[in-house]
C-alpha cells in the first residue's frame, strides 16, 4: 500500500465542531438534514447507544447555528443557500444515570441554569416546565426569530429504573413535566429533534406532542445513523487497505472480517447494510477485530430486564414478530423483544410485506460471541447470587 496520511479517526469525538477543528473523518451524514426538515417540525429518532445519535444532534446544532463555514466540503455545505442563524436550545440526558427522583430534580435545574446564563435569565421561573417555556419565548423575544430545540438522549434517567414500577412512575413524571412546553410553545419552534434508545410511551412522556414523527423505522433514514457498505468503500477505502496492509490480508479480505464482525444492523426494511460505528472505527484505529461496542459497557437496564422475562442471552436467536411489537412502550411490554431490538442486540432481517411479520436475529459475530462471554456472566452471576439469598433465607 502507497503510505498515505490518514485522518484521525473521530473516536470519542461526538462534537461536530470538534471533529472538524481537529480535521478528523467524517461520514457525511448532511443530507438527510433536509430530509428531516421537509419531513416534520417535530421528530424523535431511537437508536442503539454509540450509534452516532450525539454526533447528529451536534451537526443539526452547528447547522441550525447558521455555521456555514463547518460544513466546507459536505453536502449540506454544496447545497444550502441562506444559513438562517436560528437560536438552539440543546439539552443532553445522557449523564442523568443511576439517579434518584431528586438528584434529576437537581440535574434538569442545573442544564437549564446553564442555558439561562447564555440568555441572561438571572431570575428564573421556579418549575422546570417553566423555566424551559420561558427559555423557549426569550430566546424568540431576542432574536426575532423561531427556536430550535435538541434533546439527546431523552431516556437516560429512565432506562436504569425501567424494572422498578414505583420509582419509573416518578423519574417519568418529573420528565414529562420538563417536556410539556413544547406543545404549547409550538408558534415559537423551528424545529424539534429528540432521541433516545427506547421507546417510553409517547403519550405519557411528551404529553399532548402527538405531532412528533418516529423516523426511526423509516427507510428513508435507515442510514442516518452508523455506517454502509458504500460509506466505508467510498470514504474509508485508505482505512481498508491499512487495515488490510498490517494484517497481511487482501482489501477485500479485509472487508469480508469488519463486515463479518460489525455488519448487519437494519434499522428498517427495506434498508442498506449498516455496520456499528464505534466498534469499526476502533477496528480502524487499532487495525485489528475486537469487540469495542460491549466493552465500552453492558447496559444494567438489559440485565434487569433479561432476569425480569426469564431470558438466558443463549436463547436470542431468531425471533418472529408482528409489526405492533415495535411499537410497546417499554415500561409496559410483554416481552423483552422489543429492547433487545431497540438496544442492538437484535436487529431486523427480513419482512413479509403481506403479513407484516419481521424476522430479527442477532446481526453480527460481535453481538453473537458478546452475549456469551459478557452478558451471560452477567446474569447467571445476578441468578446464583438470587437463588443463594433465596436458600439462606
Amino acid at each position: 500500500m502507497e503510505n498515505k496520511t490518514l485522518k484521525r479517526l473521530p473516536v470519542g469525538i461526538q462534537t461536530y465542531e470538534k471533529l472538524v477543528d481537529n480535521d478528523c473523518l467524517y461520514i457525511d451524514k448532511t443530507e438527510f438534514i433536509p430530509k428531516m426538515i421537509a419531513h416534520s417540525s417535530y421528530i424523535f429518532l431511537s437508536r442503539p447507544r454509540r450509534f452516532g445519535k450525539s454526533l447528529l444532534v451536534s451537526t443539526l446544532q452547528a447547522y441550525f447555528e447558521g455555521r456555514k463555514d463547518l460544513f466546507e466540503g459536505t453536502y449540506i455545505g454544496g447545497v444550502e443557500k441562506e444559513w438562517t442563524a436560528y437560536p438552539v436550545l440543546k439539552f443532553s440526558m445522557a449523564s442523568a444515570k443511576h439517579i434518584d427522583a431528586a438528584q434529576l430534580h437537581r440535574f434538569l435545574n442545573s442544564m437549564l441554569e446553564r442555558e439561562e446564563q447564555k440568555w441572561g435569565i438571572t431570575t428564573p421561573k421556579h418549575d422546570a416546565n417553566d423555566r424551559l417555556q420561558d427559555l423557549i419565548l426569550t430566546a424568540n423575544r431576542q432574536t426575532g426569530k423561531k427556536v430550535v430545540v435538541l434533546i439527546d438522549e431523552y431516556d437516560a434517567p429512565l432506562l436504569d429504573v425501567s424494572h422498578i414500577g414505583s420509582l419509573l412512575s416518578e423519574m417519568r413524571q418529573i420528565m414529562r413535566n420538563f417536556y410539556s412546553p413544547l406543545k404549547d410553545c409550538d408558534p415559537y419552534l423551528q424545529f424539534v429533534f429528540i432521541t433516545g434508545i427506547t421507546k417510553f410511551s409517547q403519550l405519557s412522556i411528551f404529553s399532548e406532542l402527538n405531532n412528533l414523527k418516529n423516523i426511526s423505522m423509516n427507510p428513508e433514514f435507515a442510514a442516518v445513523c452508523g455506517i454502509s457498505e458504500e460509506e466505508i468503500r467510498t470514504q474509508m477505502a485508505d482505512y481498508v487497505e491499512d487495515y488490510a496492509s498490517v494484517n497481511g490480508i487482501t482489501a477485500e479480505e479485509a472487508m469480508n472480517e469488519l463486515k463479518g464482525q460489525y455488519d448487519g444492523y437494519h434499522f428498517a426494511w427495506p434498508s442498506p447494510d449498516i455496520y456499528n460505528p464505534f466498534s469499526l472505527l476502533n477496528a480502524f484505529q487499532d487495525r485489528t477485530l475486537n469487540s469495542y461496542w460491549f466493552e465500552s459497557g453492558t447496559p444494567t437496564f438489559l440485565i434487569e430486564k433479561l432476569r425480569e422475562f426469564h431470558v438466558s442471552p443463549s436463547d436470542i436467536t431468531r425471533i418472529e414478530v408482528m409489526s405492533s411489537a415495535f411499537d410497546a412502550p417499554t415500561e409496559s411490554m410483554r416481552t423483552i423483544t422489543p429492547l433487545l431490538y431497540q438496544s442492538g442486540y437484535v436487529t431486523i432481517k427480513d419482512y413479509d410485506r403481506i403479513s407484516r411479520l419481521y424476522v430479527l436475529d442477532i446481526p453480527n459475530q460481535e453481538i453473537r460471541i458478546g452475549l456469551m462471554e459478557s452478558l451471560l456472566p452477567n446474569y447467571v452471576d445476578a441468578y446464583w447470587e438470587t437463588g443463594l439469598s433465596t436458600v439462606a433465607r
